[in-house]
């Protein structure tokens, strides 16, 4: 990693960029795929199938003997450690379902609101250069605790042309039987516009590589949602001497093991921290099978100095991180400190891969500094929100006379009129 030593506030913004195509070059390249995929459907989803993944395919759905045969290949240590995350998760996202209460503003005007799931919802899951079957669980779980109707899920295939079991078998426990073999920006066009093998959705959620993001962002433009930008995975760590330098060695490396385009930040107040953990990656890193992608990453990546842990903290509010860690034993004591992160890991135990898989949080989180204005993913994202109002006589006679003046001074005589005509009624004049 680059070490970079205690800049001055003014240069932060030079360090809070992340990797990246050009933005124009990249529009340009999924608009086309997208495009294709609009007019052409099938057709142009095999093509880009043998294009990036190198096989061919003339069919994309999953059947059930495929389903049936991963079931059978996952091992039971597997299926119990993902029963186990199943269950974290459920947990989770089981409290953040209630029932908003009616609320009267004025005597005789009811107001309440209700969540309604979103009916088709389309997830993209992750299975490139690692099978993300743990996306699966975030993302299904609370679409299926909400109510949604129907679940469409795209995802790469191997060399072989076959889907990772872990992940066929994920959807098999969950009950999700749409899946099609189908990634890359293509599977975020095929959701979107509908192939005649793939439905398309009215929401879009996963997280994926710059592609990916930029096809969910294009495709959002066309009135489809999406979840947020989730692009590259990325971490920051801010470490003082309390911690462990070998845990955090492995936290960074356990972000930059994602992809080429990942990118891991260490802070510290304390040099001697940084000298530490730059030793442990050396180290961890020749042990690591993705040593490649990791090493590519961490060209992208920096430690940098700072003056104290306050500074680290601020900093760490300016870059905005998907996963902050703070590897200190008083990492509690930071909390109300921090306002622009994904998700927060405290503590020298508290490793990002707990929230990753089974702590039962959602990892499907905003990246790219989308932690400034975006939440991750909760039973929120997959709702909308309808409001209800009820008025009586007596409710239209408190607020009537109000709404009219109101709908006259904007010199909207319709809506006047309407509640005129109410009121006169009433009155019976």
């Amino acid at each position: 990693m680059i070490v970079i030593e205690r800049p001055n506030k003014d240069e932060w913004m030079n360090y809070t960029f992340r990797p990246g195509i050009k933005k124009q070059e990249l529009d340009k390249l999924v608009g086309d795929v997208i495009v294709d995929v609009q007019l052409n459907g099938d057709k142009a989803l095999e093509r880009y199938t043998e294009k990036f993944d190198r096989i061919k395919l003339n069919r994309f759905k999953v059947e059930e003997e495929e389903f049936n045969k991963a079931v059978d290949l996952v091992s039971d240590d597997l299926k119990n450690a993902i029963a186990l995350a199943k269950e974290n998760i459920e947990k989770f996202h089981k409290s953040q379902i209630y029932t908003e209460s009616k609320v009267e503003t004025t005597e005789g005007v009811e107001c309440w609101r209700k969540s309604v799931a979103i009916e088709k919802v389309g997830l993209y899951i992750p299975g490139g250069t690692a099978p993300l079957f743990s996306t699966i669980l975030m993302l299904a779980i609370p679409a299926k605790l909400v109510g949604c109707k129907e679940i469409v899920i795209c995802t790469p295939v191997t060399t072989t042309g076959e889907i990772n079991p872990a992940i066929l078998y994920t959807c098999h426990l969950l009950g999700i039987k749409n899946v099609f073999k189908v990634g890359g920006s293509q599977a975020i066009a095929a959701m979107a516009c509908g192939t005649e093998s793939i439905p398309s959705v009215y929401k879009i959620f996963g997280p994926g590589n710059q592609f990916v993001t930029k096809a969910k962002e294009l495709v959002q433009q066309m009135g489809v949602a999406i979840d947020m930008p989730a692009g590259p995975s990325e971490v920051l760590i801010i470490a003082d001497k309390t911690c462990n330098p070998s845990f955090v060695a492995a936290d960074l490396l356990s972000q930059a093991e994602h992809g080429a385009d990942s990118q891991v930040i260490l802070l510290s107040d304390d040099s001697e921290v940084i000298n530490e953990v730059n030793t442990e990656l050396a180290k961890q890193l020749e042990e690591l099978p993705r040593k490649e992608l990791a090493t590519q990453a961490l060209k992208n990546s920096r430690a940098i100095s700072l003056k104290s842990f306050d500074e680290c903290i601020e900093f760490s509010n300016e870059y905005a991180p998907e996963h902050l860690i703070i590897a200190s034993e008083s990492a509690s004591e930071s909390v109300d400190k921090i306002v622009n992160a994904g998700s927060v890991f405290l503590g020298n135990y508290s490793c990002e891969s707990a929230g990753d898989y089974a702590s039962g949080t959602n990892h499907t989180l905003p990246t790219n500094s989308f932690a400034r204005n975006y939440s991750g993913v909760s039973i929120d994202s997959f709702v909308k929100k309808i409001t209800f109002q009820k008025l009586n006589k007596k409710g239209l006679e408190n607020i009537g006379p109000a709404i009219e003046i109101m709908a006259e001074a904007e010199e909207l005589y319709a809506h006047k009129n309407a509640v005129t005509l109410r009121l006169n009624e009433i009155r019976n004049v």
